[in-house]
């Protein structure tokens, strides 16, 4: 399929001396793609023996205009050069001969318009017709040039005017004189301008006033009126062929090729084809010719069929109906054969479009042997019918030949190329293709620009649609305003947000847009989400005489909404819309229905859904299926079955989408029969059931552990085309994951893997699977693997992984995890910290400790998440994402609870920053908290870690002596803490005091002192360095130096009125 720059072709005929002619009938469709029927005809390869050009490369063939005088004639014998092929090839390769004999092949004429000029006509006609274009009072120019004209000149003024209100108005004053003949040419002209111009009433009355005259319509009447009709998109078009055929009349060959054509454009491929052959034999079959409906090339509407009883009753075909034109039965019963090109031209185009080349090949042919000149559109169409048939070779040969006949390419042959290599991906060849346009000497046309716009903003290239655009501007030319959505799309993508913009406002001021454009910008800027901009356009400014905002545009300003799930203002421009004198439609309704529903809006959705029928409107079944489906998440199944019903009585037939959310609904609650229930009445009405009902069944069996049942269907599931589906497949795992069967569940998981299906689920279901049945390394391994995969995408495959290292005690493992998922963004949830917990246990952490970040953690305190996860980090040994997390909250400005201050003074000491650490205790007390087991316990854990053993002591006492609680934590920290100091001495006598229940009298302190200054008599030199704290609040340090005794009291310094904050002793 091509795309917007496609062609759709059939013939061209000129204006001669057959009073009106017929239209071209091979014209350059730009509105929309010309859509190729595929009829399965087997696929022909039409050859053409051209042995000096090998290579038909269209980037390098040159245009070579040939003399007005060169060789008309060229009587070679070109046919198709048979390749060779096994004799096993089932193609079909079809030769034929291009012969073109001097007599009867002639280059085309050129006495009609050519890129916009007129005709130069002679006498007064150039005066009489500038007259016309520049002066309004129309009569009085008539009544001072035209009382003379003869019939001939009278049908070059008629002709030549553009509006059909001057038309009409010229010819009433050429009836109003005296002299005046009425006569058929005349008629024919007012006929085709007005249906043209769409004006049926004006079309009837000078149809009732032609018949009133005794003018008897012609041919060329008839022909016309079935042009007109079928391009306004009027089912009545071919039932003027039965009129004619009333009235005596035969369709000579111009009136038959327009009716192959009309057929032909609304894909009423063997209509035509039976009428053209029926022609040839000499009758015209009535029976079967109306059309079941047309399209309106505007407004889109559809027309309904006519019955021909109803045609012949109006009052356009009752006037002069009686009157039956005389024709001999020789002319009806004699044999014809086609001699216009045109005819030829439409045949071809007919073949190629219903997709059965070997026909249009043969037509072709049959135009060579029948010594029929060829034209431009002649091998326009023969290109176009080949390369969207995908022999493009076929379609340059085509060219080569074109040349050779010295029939020049026009601007539709190169637009032909350029949406062939556009369709083939060769982006290279059709910019090539459209560059060559100018250097061949033609002008790119407005099909040329939107063809090679659109390809190359389907593409993002922007560099060179500006590239494009910049030419334009050169030649004068405006960007068509169906390319502006493609182009601002292209700027969206792209993030060039100001391009967009300041594209829309030029062409905006230059041409305006209509609602279908202005609907399609809304819609780019709507798929990315982007609402706003969107609003811009929607409420943006436009001309002041246009038109109101069409139901298009909300339609689609409803989906930008929607999309960014703004439902309330989705809402609000519905209840809006007819204030501003526009009227919902059903797709305003289904769409808001839908939205909404998935949404969970479901009190919204099921009001608009009433709404919706009450004022006429039948729901698609997408709508029903929404409702019914979003219901069914919701758990509300009595009112998905009553949406059900609801749709059922409307006429609306369910489709899988309905049974399969109903089975769904149940089967997730549980309800076997139910969904059972559903899926006979699916069977029943012939759907038949499909991946996601099947993988709804099993759910079912899964939850009840009905193994056969479930293993059946999945079985099933197996023979349907793609196989079973990750859900099925998963839940299979999971049934024998509950059941142990590890084996069974190892087999699905590895097709699964093989496949490259396995998502989380599948790996967490393996994980779980192992764990359950004490396969830990398997487990490990799954986790490993599910890490690598990048399937770790939400906090649930995190958890399920950090779960199995927890379990496994890969504690540091688990930690890492927990940085990355917070460096993605994901904010650890319930089962997050429940492991974390666990890993904080695991760890060593205080059990106090973690008791006092349950408790903070459940009451919700601030920073209650921060502190657990520095605890994690602490634990586990990362402590510069410690200390990164703990600065987080000890720098906040903002009052900390006790556990913070607890946390942050264990992080400090675990990473070694001693003073950080008796700072943060010093400024909890100035916060007027009190000291708590678990701040002793993480400070006798710092004291440790720097060697201050008399602050361990200090603690230990406050213990021993009755000042704290004993505490197992507290006691076994204070061991642990002698022991990084390097004091085994002072640990052993603190187990020895918990051997015998701390006798004070056995072991004092001072004996404690004492025994150990035996066992080392010298006194030693310190500095020492006392952090003080004044009663004033102050903060003072100072430095002793001296011989100090290692028992050096902290009453003396007490004696002095300071109090002692900390102590560090530095050996000299």
């Amino acid at each position: 399929m091509l795309h917007s720059g496609s062609y759709s072709y059939s013939q061209s005929h000129n204006h001669t001396s057959r009073e009106l002619g017929h239209q071209n009938l091979l014209q350059l469709n730009i509105y929309s793609p010309s859509k190729l029927l595929s009829l399965h005809s087997p696929r022909v390869f039409i050859g053409f023996n051209n042995n000096h050009l090998k290579n038909h490369n269209f980037s390098r063939r040159k245009h070579c205009p040939l003399p007005n005088n060169a060789l008309l004639g060229d009587k070679r014998v070109l046919y198709s050069q048979t390749q060779k092929q096994s004799s096993k090839e089932s193609k079909a390769f079809l030769g034929f001969k291009l012969q073109c004999h001097s007599k009867t092949l002639t280059l085309p004429t050129k006495g009609f318009t050519v890129n916009g000029k007129k005709k130069k006509y002679g006498g007064v006609l150039p005066s009489i017709l500038r007259s016309l274009e520049s002066n309004t009072d129309v009569e009085k120019t008539l009544h001072s040039f035209c009382e003379n004209l003869s019939p001939k000149e009278q049908t070059v003024v008629l002709k030549e005017q553009r509006n059909w209100e001057r038309v009409v108005r010229v010819f009433e004053f050429f009836k109003s004189q005296k002299d005046y003949v009425p006569n058929v040419i005349h008629y024919n002209i007012v006929l085709r301008v007005l249906g043209r111009a769409k004006r049926w009433d004006e079309l009837r009355l000078c149809w009732m006033d032609m018949a009133k005259n005794g003018v008897l319509p012609t041919n060329n009447t008839y022909g016309m009126l079935v042009d007109v009709y079928a391009k306004a998109g009027l089912v009545e078009a071919l039932l003027w062929i039965k009129h004619m055929r009333l009235r005596g009349l035969f369709p000579d060959e111009v009136t038959m090729n327009t009716v192959v054509k009309v057929l032909k454009d609304v894909g009423e491929f063997d209509k035509a084809e039976r009428f053209y052959k029926d022609w040839c034999a000499g009758r015209v079959e009535l029976d079967g010719l109306e059309l079941d409906s047309m399209l309106d090339s505007e407004n889109g509407s559809r027309s309904e069929p006519v019955s021909f009883k109803h045609f012949l009753l109006t009052e356009l075909f009752k006037t002069g109906g009686r009157v039956k034109i005389g024709g001999s039965s020789d002319e009806e019963t004699l044999v014809r054969k086609p001699s216009l090109t045109s005819t030829y031209n439409t045949l071809i185009d007919l073949y190629g479009k219903a997709g059965r080349l070997k026909d249009a090949a043969e037509v072709f042919s049959e135009m060579l042997k029948s010594g029929v000149a060829m034209d431009t559109i002649t091998f326009n169409t023969m290109i176009f019918t080949c390369g969207s048939h995908g022999l493009l070779s076929e379609a340059e040969s085509l060219l080569d030949k074109m040349e050779e006949r010295r029939i020049s390419p026009d601007t539709r042959t190169y637009n032909i190329f350029l949406s062939l290599y556009a369709d083939a991906g060769n982006i290279n060849a059709a910019l090539e293709c459209y560059w060559k346009i100018r250097n061949v000497g033609l002008v790119p046309d407005i099909v040329s620009h939107r063809t090679i716009l659109h390809v190359l903003c389907e593409r993002n290239m922007v560099r060179e649609v500006e590239a494009v655009i910049e030419e334009m501007k050169k030649s004068s030319q405006k960007i068509d305003v169906h390319s502006v959505p493609g182009i601002v799309k292209m700027y969206i993508n792209e993030g060039l947000h100001d391009r967009a913009n300041n594209l829309l406002d030029k062409c905006q001021f230059d041409v305006g847009f209509s609602s279908k454009v202005r609907a399609a910008i809304i819609d780019a800027y709507a798929e990315r989400g982007l609402w706003a901009e969107a609003e811009a356009v929607f409420y943006g400014k436009r001309d002041l005489l246009g038109p109101e905002k069409a139901v298009l545009e909300y339609n689609v300003m409803v989906k930008a909404y929607g999309k960014a799930k703004l439902y309330d203002k989705a809402f609000s421009l519905f209840k809006g819309m007819r204030n501003h004198g526009t009227w919902p439609d059903d797709v305003t309704y289904n769409s808001l229905i839908q939205m909404f529903s998935g949404g969970d809006l479901m009190d919204q959705a099921r009001d608009l859904l009433d709404e919706m029928q009450g004022a006429g409107f039948k729901p698609q079944c997408l709508t029903f299926s929404a409702v019914i489906a979003c219901y069914a998440r919701l758990g509300q199944l009595s009112d998905a079955v009553d949406v059900y019903q609801e749709m059922v009585k409307a006429g609306v037939k369910p489709n899988e989408v309905v049974y399969g959310s109903l089975i769904n609904g149940f089967a997730e609650v549980g309800n076997v029969e139910e969904a059972l229930k559903y899926f006979c009445m699916m069977e029943e009405s012939g759907i038949p059931a499909n991946q996601i009902v099947l993988t709804s069944l099993i759910k079912v069996y899964s939850k009840l552990g009905c193994f056969d049942g479930a293993k059946h269907l999945y079985k099933k599931m197996k023979d349907l085309e793609g196989g079973p589906d990750i859900i099925a497949s998963n839940s299979m795992i999971s049934l024998y994951a509950d059941l142990g069967m590890v084996s069974e569940a190892e087999l699905v998981f590895k097709n699964l893997r093989e496949n490259g299906q396995a998502d989380g689920v599948s790996f967490a279901t393996m994980m779980y699977l192992y764990k359950s049945m004490g396969m830990l390394d398997e487990a490990i391994d799954i986790a490993d693997e599910m890490k690598q995969s990048g399937l770790l995408r939400d906090c649930v495959s995190y958890n399920k992984v950090m779960a199995c290292y927890a379990t496994n005690g890969q504690l540091r493992e688990c930690a890492e995890l927990l940085h990355e998922m917070i460096g993605q963004k994901l904010l650890p949830d319930g089962g997050t910290f429940k492991i974390l917990f666990t890993v904080l246990k695991k760890g060593g952490f205080p059990s106090e400790g973690i008791t006092q970040l349950e408790s903070a953690y459940l009451e919700g305190k601030p920073y209650a998440r921060q502190a657990v996860i520095t605890s994690i980090f602490s634990v586990v040994g990362l402590h510069a994402l410690a200390l990164e997390s703990c600065d987080s909250f000890t720098k906040a400005e903002v009052a900390l609870d006790s556990f913070a201050y607890n946390v942050a003074i264990y992080a400090y000491g675990s990473s070694g920053e001693i003073d950080k650490a008796l700072k943060t205790f010093m400024k909890m007390q100035d916060e007027g908290l009190e000291p708590d087991l678990v701040t002793s316990i993480n400070l006798v854990h710092c004291y440790g870690k720097a060697g201050m053993v008399e602050g361990v002591k200090r603690i230990y006492s406050q213990l021993k002596y009755g000042e704290m609680k004993p505490n197992d934590s507290l006691v076994k920290a204070v061991v642990d803490a002698y022991k990084n100091a390097n004091r085994h001495d002072l640990a052993e006598l603190v187990n020895q005091d918990i051997r015998f229940g701390f006798d004070s009298q056995q072991y004092s302190d001072s004996e404690i002192e004492a025994e150990s200054d035996e066992r080392d008599p010298v006194l030693t030199t310190f500095r020492v360095l006392i952090l003080t704290k004044t009663l004033t609040g102050n903060l003072l340090a100072c430095q002793m130096t001296g011989s100090v005794p290692i028992r050096w009291s902290r009453t003396a310094i007490a004696e002095k009125s300071v109090s002692v904050v900390g102590i560090w002793f530095h050996r000299s």
